[in-house]
């Protein structure tokens, strides 16, 4: 690596001893205060020059017995073996100097680059000293050119989310379900934390009554992503959607489920049918007509419906307790009756259902069989025509 190759050609220049290993630091542009001005720094540095070993002498082509290797003679040969870095680079270093504003680290270039304290994780609750230690070696990415110190600036934030993104991409074209915890809640929806990530819950695609959002904040809930826009840092997510696919796994079309009314609408009730809402729309709660949702349901009544459909891209399940009534109307009637026959009535739907499908597949086996035979006729009077001739 760069980095550590210049970190090795100097090593080499300087002697081995403890106070040669420290004036090389020193030279290579470590400053143990910060905020020093140019003019104290090349003094300090003139004066650890000072006490370069004959073998540095040796290396930098001084006289052998002279002691005239200086400041200058070192910065010529880093010159000469410069490494050049740019933005986005990824290097090695060693850290030194943590402390909770952030850490130097020695990349090998002139002056020790410099890693801030909101640049050290991703993590908001991340700190530089739980993160980084003295002597420690390890990747950086480059995010700054040099300052008017010469020093480059560094971050471990820009490589993890780099990392966050690539995961991110890949859940979504897999289309998992995953866990993600809730930070805040607000009229519009949730706000969520996906891999260090903010993500945004729509209300409509939270499974839970919106009453209850603020209940959900510091807790866990299953997610599946809606969209993912890297470059806007945009994460739109589905709590109804991960729901959704679990009860989709228990829920078949034409299954009776009991349920609670949780919101009544002008265009229907929405039914908790055990961790998730489906909808029982106007239309589907009786063969007669109904103009005012209200006048029939109430939140908290419990009653059981049939499943109409269900849509897993959407997370949508629709409902009918049309289909479960013994005669039209009795929903309005009586309906105590309609639960009380519920699985009866379901058990006759699906039977109706299955000998339509059923009726539907022969059609199709003797439209195709006829067509099979048309074929075979055809083909044995092309035959029979061409032995004539």
């Amino acid at each position: 690596m760069r980095a550590l190759a210049s970190a090795s050609l100097v090593r080499t220049i300087v002697s081995e001893d403890a106070s040669s290993s420290s004036t090389c630091r020193a030279i290579m542009g470590k400053r143990s205060i910060r905020a020093q001005t140019p003019a104290l720094a090349q003094r300090a540095h003139l004066t650890r020059a000072r006490h370069v070993t004959q073998r540095s002498a040796v290396a930098l082509d001084v006289e052998p017995g002279t002691d005239k290797a200086t400041y200058e003679d070192f910065a010529r040969l880093l010159e000469k073996y410069d490494f050049k870095f740019g933005v986005g680079d990824k290097v090695v270093g060693s850290v030194f100097n943590v402390d909770n504003k952030g850490a130097y680290v020695d990349i090998g270039a002139k002056a020790a680059a410099f890693i801030s304290s909101n640049e050290v994780s991703l993590n908001p609750a991340g700190k530089v000293t739980d993160i980084l230690e003295d002597g420690q070696i390890r990747e950086f990415m480059i995010i700054n050119d040099r300052d008017a110190e010469g020093s480059l600036h560094l971050s471990l934030k820009r490589m993890e989310l780099e990392i966050a993104w690539l995961r991110i991409h890949q859940m979504q074209a897999e289309d998992v379900t995953f866990h993600g915890r809730v930070v805040m809640a607000n009229r519009g929806g949730l706000l969520c934390e996906v891999e260090n990530l903010r993500g945004f819950v729509p209300t409509s695609h939270i499974s839970m009554p919106a009453a209850d959002k603020e209940e959900l904040v510091g807790k866990t809930i299953p997610l599946k992503f809606l969209e993912v826009d890297e470059e806007r840092s945009r994460l739109v997510l589905s709590n109804k959607r991960a729901m959704a696919d679990k009860q989709f796994e228990h829920f078949q079309v034409g299954d009776v489920v009991e349920g609670v009314v949780q919101a009544v609408k002008p265009y229907g009730a929405f039914i908790d049918i055990g961790g998730m809402n489906g909808l029982l729309h106007i239309s589907q709660i009786s063969h007669e007509r109904i103009t005012t949702v209200a006048n029939v349901l109430n939140n908290g009544d419990k009653l059981k419906v049939m499943i109409l459909s269900q849509d897993r891209e959407r997370g949508r399940i629709s409902l009918s307790t049309r289909k479960l009534e013994p005669t039209p109307g009795d929903m309005l009637r009586d309906p105590a009756l309609v639960y009380e026959k519920a699985d009866e009535m379901a058990a006759t739907f699906r039977e109706r259902v299955a000998a339509a499908e059923a009726a539907a597949r022969a059609e199709e086996e003797a439209a195709l069989a006829e067509e099979q035979g048309l074929t075979v006729e055809s083909t044995v009077a092309e035959t029979e025509d061409s032995v004539e001739a």
